[in-house]
């Protein structure tokens, strides 16, 4: 799709658009295009700018978007070691007694590999992988 400037011999200019720009000659030659305000066939297409984002402009999106992202994983990061206990490299044995021994706990964070995460998911004990934000990160 493509979207024209378009003006009359009227004077009045508009919008419109077109599947292609063959469309819109096409159209035009057979009189079909016609203008919304006084519904004449003599149509031309005027001068349009391009609607383009510069890259600086992306950059500091990107650049916004990455520091919202890490700010809410270093509030996660917070959130988890005040409501939660750390267990460090005994995750998986933990997360195995609190599942199996139907132990309650407040919530426990730790270190575990891939394929130990793996296999507590396989079990059935639900762990979440969380991207750790250094603190030092802000």
């Amino acid at each position: 799709m493509i979207k024209y400037n378009l003006i009359c011999n009227c004077g009045k200019t508009f919008e419109s658009w077109f599947s292609s720009s063959s469309e819109f000659d096409t159209l035009c030659k057979k009189k079909i295009v016609k203008c919304i305000y006084c519904n004449s066939s003599l149509v031309k297409k005027t001068v349009m700018a391009p609607s383009l984002a510069s890259k600086s402009n992306k950059i500091l999106k990107k650049t916004k978007l990455e520091k919202d992202i890490k700010k809410q994983l270093l509030d996660f990061r917070k959130y988890i070691e005040k409501n939660c206990k750390n267990v460090g490299d005994k995750f998986t044995q933990e997360a195995r007694s609190i599942h199996y021994d139907k132990k309650t706990s407040q919530g426990i964070y730790g270190r575990a590999t891939p394929e130990e995460t793996s296999e507590l998911l396989e079990e059935g004990i639900e762990v979440a992988t969380v991207p750790w934000i250094d603190k030092s990160e802000n």
